[in-house]
């Protein structure tokens, strides 16, 4: 069983609903058991870095977190479940992130009008460059193109982290990889095939 967690920030039904449609069980949860007997965990996010921490807090959900890390089950994160992994965000001040990725969240420095071609936030399609190989993306074809929103990106430390790369006022990591750990900036629940593709191969994990 896959575990979502809920901390009330995220699309989490949609997530859910992604899994469902390539065959594998999930269900949204923030009961501790629930998460330390799941098979897979999946930690996704939409919002501010600091009321994603805050609310991890609140509910009781980074050590939950950290030990399924620690005991080497196939770990997601999307998006901002993603950022959380690093070490801290500049997003609205400075916030720690659970510290499990060395490394900062930045935002998005773009030309100042009259230029329209770059926005903030980074919104849209966008193609992914592999840069690593991961069992996350077998069957997905290099330069795919999934669906970001985002003002923020993760500057990892170990540039070996990175498993893609996107181009959107430079080249940033849209996913890193690390052990058990995948995680992408991007929403693959909402990037079709491609994105049900890297949800098929996170449920085969073993």
């Amino acid at each position: 069983m896959i575990a979502i967690i809920d901390y009330d920030m995220g699309n989490l039904r949609s997530v859910q609903k992604a899994f469902e449609a390539v065959g594998h069980k999930a269900m949204v949860t923030r009961n501790r058991q629930a998460i330390a007997d799941a098979s897979h965990v999946v930690l996704p996010g939409v919002g501010a870095f600091g009321d994603c921490m805050r609310n991890l807090q609140t509910y009781e959900l980074v050590e939950p977190i950290t030990q399924s890390i620690k005991t080497g089950k196939p770990f997601l994160g999307i998006c901002l479940g993603l950022q959380l992994l690093f070490t801290e965000s500049t997003e609205f001040g400075s916030h720690r992130g659970l510290g499990i990725i060395p490394g900062k969240v930045v935002r998005f420095s773009v030309p100042p009008e009259p230029s329209q071609t770059m926005k903030i936030p980074h919104m849209g399609w966008n193609s992914i460059i592999k840069r690593k190989p991961s069992f996350m993306l077998d069957g997905v074809p290099d330069g795919s193109y999934m669906y970001f929103v985002h003002s923020y990106y993760v500057v990892p430390d170990d540039p070996d982290v990175m498993c893609t790369s996107t181009d959107y006022a430079g080249s940033f990591a849209s996913s890193v990889v690390r052990d058990n750990i995948f995680g992408c900036q991007f929403h693959p629940e909402k990037s079709q095939a491609e994105g049900l593709r890297l949800f098929r191969n996170f449920g085969a994990m073993s």
